[in-house]
């Protein structure tokens, strides 16, 4: 039985595209990082405001 049927070259595209995923996660987590920051102790408020908005949403109150 032949295990190797992946090529190189899509072994490689595969291990381009988890690299990428993981840099744009790096990204998007440092800006999170930096919103989060700024917004300091406005972040619980914000939290509620989100979940009471997607519960309008939900019951088609909005």
């Amino acid at each position: 039985m032949d295990r190797a049927k992946l090529d190189v070259d899509a072994l490689l595209k595969i291990v381009l595209v988890l690299i990428v995923v993981w840099l744009v996660l790096e990204i998007v987590g440092g800006i999170l990082g930096l919103l989060g920051w700024l917004l300091g102790p406005l972040q619980p408020i914000l939290g509620v405001v989100l979940v009471v908005l997607i519960v309008l949403w939900l019951l088609d109150r909005l």
